[in-house]
């Protein structure tokens, strides 16, 4: 599946984008602070790419205007997810390279990939969330309509080894319109 915004394209990751993804995912402001380790190589990034991003509904961000990936987006949908969500609810997590924040492509991902898990899909709800410090994540979820829906304290976060605070926020299929 494709998806196309104003400024962005979602499409599946391929193995020829490991140099971009190594590019952003290598800047240890981005991945900490979502949850994962920096890439450590342009070959750790192509293993991501085989391992994890090249599951279903895992769409790379493409700027148009740039051509490659920045970003990343993706829909685990019902026992897909990390948290085992029935059928007809998914869980959208993503992330885009330092350059590329503040200019709302996280915002113009999350409305599209909203659209397509509702109109498309027919889910009827989404889950999100950020970990306590990321408020970028916060903003992006309130701006495509998410709302605060509870905190998980003191979670074991294996994939960085520490302790975490996660806030959830949601958002029906009703409330979209």
């Amino acid at each position: 599946m494709i998806l196309k915004t104003e400024r962005l394209i979602l499409r599946p990751w391929q193995e020829s984008d490991a140099e971009d993804l190594y590019r952003y995912a290598s800047n240890p402001q981005v991945g900490p602070i979502a949850g994962w380790p920096v890439h450590t190589s342009v070959e750790n990034s192509l293993e991501t790419i085989k391992g994890v991003l090249s599951k279903p509904e895992t769409y790379a961000v493409v700027l148009k205007s740039e051509g490659y990936a920045v970003g990343s987006i993706g829909l685990m949908i019902g026992d897909a997810s990390n948290i085992g969500l029935p059928e007809t609810e998914g869980e959208i997590g993503y992330w885009i390279g330092v350059p590329f924040w503040g200019q709302g492509l996280i915002p113009e991902a999350l409305n599209e990939l909203i659209r397509y898990s509702f109109e498309d899909l027919h889910l009827k709800k989404l889950w999100c969330g950020y970990f306590d410090g990321n408020t970028k994540s916060k903003r992006a979820q309130e701006k495509s309509g998410f709302v605060y829906h509870h905190t998980n304290e003191n979670i074991a976060w294996p994939l960085m080894g520490d302790i975490r605070t996660e806030h959830i926020t949601c958002l029906l299929k009703k409330t979209r319109g």
